[in-house]
């Protein structure tokens, strides 16, 4: 009739929408999409209002909004701006969780990793941060008392690793090999002899104080220096870095400036300091994304690689390329 409300059929419904036939009549059976009419001879028919309906749950669906929560939206329990918040965060979460999963596949990749250390790190990669915190706690717990310097105790608790929620590949890196390394029963004792590098007064225990005190600093300076120009201490570059920290020590001590004095240098900044408790704090700074202070970091590696390596030249030496 002119001027009725047009009704469709559940074939029509499907042309107009692209809904499956079959989904249509599933919809109308579980009383998501109520029939307006019915034909004389039982035919289902629906109205516009019905057909905008049918569009509500097909983009519902299509965002993978469950049947339930659909009949909610559809009753007026809840609205689709609610909906659309919750499946929001959710979808947040499975992108969050694809990332990580990205980032673990390049890394197996990068790294050529085998089954087990795949395993191993797809277990790690896949902590809930609530478990890697208490990882972290139960680590430095377990140092407890055994931390010979409050000092030590507090940087631990102070500078705690915190693996974002979608990392990059360099922290998730890190991540892993921490997580090993705070898993490690060896190196739980061996930070807990020595959680921080030697204070000053430390490094050279046999030295008078005010000696001391004019020497440390140089050489902290000296190094990071050399490390900002990105300087390696087993190259020639390095060669005029050892030189002038010789002298400044020889003059200072009164001592002359030689193989001995070197290698007694060398055995002072090697006493104390542990290379893989520097690491655990370097990957520290990386699964933070902390920006790295040439001048924070422990200069006595540094110069003891420096003195054992290119640096170790006779003062008639000096300048001598290897």
């Amino acid at each position: 009739m002119n001027g009725a409300t047009p009704l469709y059929s559940i074939g029509e419904l499907s042309v107009r929408t692209g809904v499956p036939v079959r989904t249509i009549r599933f919809y109308s059976d579980t009383g998501l999409l109520p029939p307006t009419d019915r034909t004389p001879a039982g035919y289902r028919r629906y109205d516009d209002a019905a057909l905008g309906r049918l569009h509500l749950v097909g983009v519902l669906r299509e965002l993978d909004v469950d049947l339930g929560t659909v009949r909610r939206v559809l009753d007026g329990d809840l609205s689709v701006a609610d909906v659309a918040a919750a499946h929001a965060d959710a979808t947040a979460l499975q992108i969050s969780a694809l990332r990580l999963r990205h980032s673990m596949l390049r890394l197996v990749a990068r790294r050529g990793a085998g089954p087990e250390e795949t395993v191993l790190m797809h277990r790690i990669t896949r902590l809930t941060s609530d478990e890697r915190r208490r990882a972290v706690a139960d680590f430095i717990a377990g140092l407890g008392a055994d931390t010979p310097q409050s000092r030590d105790a507090a940087a631990l608790r102070t500078a705690l690793p915190e693996l974002p929620d979608e990392p990059s590949d360099a922290q998730l890196t890190a991540w892993v090999e921490l997580a090993g390394l705070i898993a490690d029963d060896d190196f739980r004792a061996r930070m807990a002899r020595a959680a921080l590098p030697p204070a000053d007064e430390e490094v050279l225990p046999d030295v008078a104080p005010d000696a001391v005190a004019e020497l440390i600093p140089y050489v902290r300076q000296t190094v990071a220096a050399a490390r900002e120009a990105g300087i390696d201490p087993e190259a020639a570059d390095a060669v005029p870095v050892t030189d002038a920290v010789a002298e400044r020590f020889a003059a200072v001590l009164g001592r002359p400036d030689g193989p001995e004095l070197r290698e007694w240098m060398a055995r002072q900044f090697e006493t104390g300091h542990d290379p893989l408790v520097e690491r655990y704090w370097r990957l520290v700074w990386a699964v933070n994304d902390w920006q790295v202070i040439p001048g924070h970091l422990p200069f006595q590696p540094w110069m003891a690689r420096a003195l054992r390596g290119s640096g170790r030249v006779s003062p008639g030496r000096r300048g001598a390329t290897r």
